[in-house]
């Protein structure tokens, strides 16, 4: 905490709540953070949000010969810490916005991992441009607010369409909590450390569903909270609603179930179902 503030201090700098920025200050919650990577030497490694850079330094040095790309959207935040990682040749810290970055270039086509203490104002989003890109990593460990992890890793009863996004493209799981005492400035919530064991295409749960169709169906099931599932379809689809019902039946699902109790299976069912309609 105190090598953080003199870190601000010494770059006449302060957190600016506009880029979720609460710096990570607690060098346990870093060393777990890198064992759940299970990182090899060698590995390719893509961070978001690397701040003032205590994340960056660990992973910097667990990966002597392998290669480390720090995205820093905050461009005296990017150029102080690059100075930090100049005994680091693997190392570059590239100034953008990650949104905008092809991830395929980042990991110069390599297989890579992306850990991260995640903006918060966008994990969603970061998750998405990873998990959906045409080069998704191969793992990823990222802190994120407790409430969004526990979103991510639902089960049915409790899906979102958050936990579909995510675990249709790999298995997802919390690792650890993390308290607002971890940061400087402190978050107003807690956080968590979710990893995600990303599938390969040929082994995804659902491999022969289109992912476009899956998202564009799913979109429309959870467009009305707590509704039937015939009618948030059918209104989110524009379809007819009986066609709706009876393809839902010949699935053996209800017509009359809640999009969160249905499984990721389920929903594989429904957009099977559906697919000549849409």
């Amino acid at each position: 905490m105190s090598e953080t503030r003199d870190l601000l201090r010494e770059y006449g700098l302060r957190p600016r709540k506009g880029l979720g920025q609460n710096f990570l200050t607690d060098a346990q919650v870093v060393e777990r953070i890198v064992a759940a990577a299970e990182l090899a030497p060698g590995d390719s490694v893509i961070e978001v949000g690397p701040g003032l850079g205590v994340l960056t330094l660990r992973l910097a040095a667990t990966l002597p010969a392998g290669r480390l790309r720090a995205v820093e959207l905050d461009r005296e935040l990017a150029s102080r810490l690059a100075e930090r990682l100049k005994d680091y040749p693997a190392t570059a810290v590239v100034q953008g916005d990650i949104l905008g970055l092809n991830p395929a270039e980042l990991s110069a086509g390599q297989p890579y991992k992306v850990v991260a203490n995640l903006p918060y104002y966008i994990t969603s989003a970061v998750l998405r441009h990873f998990l959906e890109s045409a080069a998704p990593p191969t793992r990823m460990v990222v802190m994120v607010q407790r409430e969004v992890a526990e979103r991510m890793t639902a089960a049915p009863g409790d899906m979102s369409l958050l936990a579909l996004a995510v675990q249709f493209y790999g298995a997802a799981r919390i690792m650890f909590s993390v308290p607002p005492t971890a940061f400087y400035p402190p978050p107003k919530i807690h956080s968590a450390v979710v990893r995600i064991d990303v599938y390969p295409p040929q082994e995804r749960p659902l491999p022969n569903v289109d992912a476009a169709t899956f998202f564009r169906v799913t979109r429309a099931g959870f467009g009305q909270k707590r509704k039937q599932l015939v009618n948030t379809l059918s209104g989110g689809l524009g379809l007819d609603k009986a066609s709706v019902g009876v393809a839902l039946t010949e699935t053996g699902i209800a017509p009359t179930a809640r999009p969160e109790d249905l499984s990721l299976a389920d929903w594989g069912r429904v957009v099977e179902a559906l697919a000549g309609m849409v």
